[in-house]
């Protein structure tokens, strides 16, 4: 059967392609060896955020009292349930992406697809054709070698998501978003957690003021966090304790835990898709691809997880549709790389765009910042929970250049600096765009006066 346009892998980047092109009266296939929706959908994005609601509601109810409520009874967390309510809420998501793909008369191909020839694309014994061939097969959690998994008392995030009891210790090796996000899950229902960030800060990528304040959070949830401190080697006793050598301020010690949750980065998952066959160029694990995601061999391109670039489902998203309109003509501008939205969603949460002080210091650029803590909002006290700040940064014409955020429901906060960066929006026109009262999105607005010096409410 032949198609206009073939997508291998049907994640955010993926299904998104496919249904831009469709919208643009392109005949598409979607090929998917697992769950419509890929590994956002069913085993990371999507299934940890319903983790983490139960664990908010969880907090919400042991302190009730806070908010001049009694509960009679004890509140117990029921990891089986409230995995379960995760699984069904991925569920529900795929179940959604079946439909939207039917609506859109994409067909869905079960299996795993490979390249055999430009063109064509073999799944499981059938060839298919098609005159474009987009490469979205996504990403897996790196495994190292001296963090042997086994998935039982070595873990990934993805057991991680599916754990059918609470142990009494876990020690969660990487604390990018997806390690502090599972170590804060297993912190606030009441697991003794250790992280160990190989870095000096926790949250590397994160402004140095975000790693601190969210060091002090983990912290206060009696979380123990290790910066600068390096893995050797886990081993598993005959007991079934890990033990996890480690080397830092203190020099070689070893830590003992019932699970470790490697949380050491991604790896692309560019084996066995027909790469080499094709002479596809790949560089640093990562397939090479131009600014409209042509990679060096005539209609294949590639997106997502397997291109350079942040490893995020809205990114993969915004390359699927920029990758599509460039193969139907429509001549798009590439994507500001400059302008992404980052969020880990702890609690506190964490939101960022642009670049950190450290970035634009580094890059000889003179900076004024504004801050406004939540300590100050209305809207903060009232709801209970002041912790973290909004954190802007512009350069000396006044214009956006990174916005930091730490608090309660920040990545909602996160859509209006985004825009403000990649529209130039500067400090004045920030502040003087009236915000709701009471809102925490005010906190963006106070900032913007802070840096003008023109702040009311500090």
């Amino acid at each position: 059967m032949k198609y206009d346009i073939l997508i291998i892998g049907s994640g955010p980047g993926g299904y998104v392609a496919a249904i831009r092109a469709a919208q643009l009266g392109r005949r598409v296939a979607l090929v998917e060896r697992a769950e419509a929706g890929g590994v956002c959908l069913n085993w990371g994005c999507i299934p940890t955020k319903a983790l983490l609601k139960s664990a908010q509601v969880y907090g919400y109810c042991c302190h009730a009292e806070q908010y001049g409520l009694e509960l009679d009874g004890a509140v117990r967390p029921n990891l089986e349930k409230i995995v379960a309510r995760s699984r069904a809420v991925a569920e529900t998501m795929s179940r959604g992406v079946q439909f939207l793909l039917k609506k859109n008369n994409i067909d869905l191909i079960a299996g795993t697809g490979r390249l055999v020839a430009p063109g064509r694309v073999d799944v499981d014994g059938t060839e298919y054709e098609a005159d474009h061939i987009i490469l979205a097969t996504g990403a897996r959690p790196r495994e190292m070698p001296f963090i042997p998994v086994d998935g039982e008392h070595v873990i990934t995030s993805r057991q991680a998501l599916a754990m059918t009891r609470l142990p009494e210790t876990m020690i969660v090796v990487g604390s990018g978003a997806i390690g502090s996000e599972l170590a804060w899950f297993y912190a606030a229902l009441g697991v003794k957690v250790t992280v160990i960030e190989y870095l000096p800060r926790m949250m590397p990528l994160e402004d140095e003021e975000v790693s601190k304040a969210m060091e002090r959070a983990f912290r206060k949830m009696r979380a123990t966090v290790l910066v600068g401190t390096t893995v050797k080697q886990v081993r598993v006793s005959d007991e079934g304790r890990c033990e996890v050598e480690i080397e830092g301020k203190k020099g070689v010690e070893i830590l003992s835990a019932e699970v470790v949750l490697s949380a050491v980065g991604i790896q692309a998952n560019i084996e066995g898709i027909g790469l080499e066959e094709l002479g596809v160029e790949v560089e640093r694990g990562k397939v090479k691809v131009d600014e409209y995601y042509r990679t060096n061999v005539e209609g294949i391109y590639a997106i997502g997880d397997i291109v350079p670039g942040p490893a995020l489902a809205h990114v993969a998203s915004a390359e699927g549709i920029c990758c599509v309109e460039a193969i139907c003509g429509l001549n798009p501008a590439p994507v500001d790389y400059s302008t992404i939205p980052s969020c880990v969603f702890t609690q506190p949460e964490v939101a960022s765009v642009g670049m950190t002080e450290q970035q634009a210091a580094e890059r000889g650029i003179a900076v004024k910042i504004g801050r406004f803590p939540f300590t100050a909002s209305g809207k903060a006290t009232a709801a209970g929970d002041r912790n973290g700040f909004v954190k802007l940064i512009f350069d000396e014409e006044d214009r956006l250049l990174g916005a930091h955020m730490v608090g309660a429901s920040v990545t909602e906060m996160l859509a209006e600096p985004t825009l403000a960066r990649r529209l130039g929006a500067t400090a004045h026109q920030i502040a003087r765009t009236i915000h709701a009262h009471p809102t925490m999105n005010e906190g963006v607005m106070e900032a913007a006066e802070a840096a003008m010096g023109a702040a009311i409410h500090l």
